[in-house]
C-alpha cells in the first residue's frame, strides 16, 4: 500500500493478477501433465516453429523473460516426458537447440485451446480477447515490460 492511497498499489495489483493466472493456468494444464512454466516453454517453441525457428536453450529464455538456468531445467523436464528433443547446434557446440516431439506437438495443441479458453475467461470483464480495451490493455502491459528497471541499491551510505 502506498502511503498516498488506501488502496492496493499498481505493483501489488500486478503480483496478484501474475498468481491468478499462473495458478490457473497450472490447474487447468494439470490434465495434460503441464505446469504453467512448461507451457511457456512448449508454446513458444511451437509459435517459434511455425516461423521456421529452431531457437536454442538461451534464445527461448530470452524469448520467455526466464532465466537461462531454469529454462535448462525446465527443457530437461519437457525432454524426459517425451515432449521436446534437445541437440547440439551444429555450429555453435556449446549451445543446446530445441524443438517439440510429435507427441508434443500433440500436447502443445491441445494446451493452447484449454489456455485461449481460460484467457477469453480472465479477459471477460474488458469485453474478451478481440476487444479495443482488451488491446489497450495488451499495449499498456507491453510498455510496462519494455521498461527496463534499475537494479535496486541499498541505501546504505558505509558501502
Amino acid at each position: 500500500m502506498s502511503k498516498a492511497s488506501s488502496g492496493p498499489t499498481p505493483g501489488f495489483l500486478v503480483w496478484r493478477l501474475a498468481n491468478k493466472w499462473r495458478v490457473a493456468v497450472d490447474r487447468a494444464l494439470t490434465p495434460l501433465g503441464l505446469t504453467h512454466a512448461q507451457y511457456s516453454l512448449v508454446a513458444s517453441l511451437y509459435g517459434m516453429r511455425r516461423t521456421g525457428e529452431r531457437p536454442s536453450q538461451r534464445q527461448l529464455a530470452d524469448h520467455t523473460g526466464l532465466e537461462a538456468l531454469y529454462v535448462s531445467k525446465l527443457a530437461r523436464a519437457l525432454e524426459s516426458s517425451g515432449l521436446i528433443e534437445r541437440t547440439r547446434d551444429p555450429r555453435d557446440p556449446r549451445a543446446v537447440q530445441l524443438a517439440l516431439t510429435e507427441q508434443g506437438e500433440a500436447i502443445t495443441r491441445q494446451a493452447i485451446e484449454v489456455v485461449q479458453e481460460l484467457l477469453q475467461q480472465l479477459l471477460e470483464p474488458l469485453g474478451g480477447l478481440d476487444t479495443p480495451r482488451t488491446r489497450a490493455f495488451t499495449d499498456e502491459l507491453t510498455a510496462l515490460l519494455d521498461t527496463p528497471l534499475a537494479p535496486s541499491v541499498p541505501n546504505d551510505e558505509r558501502t
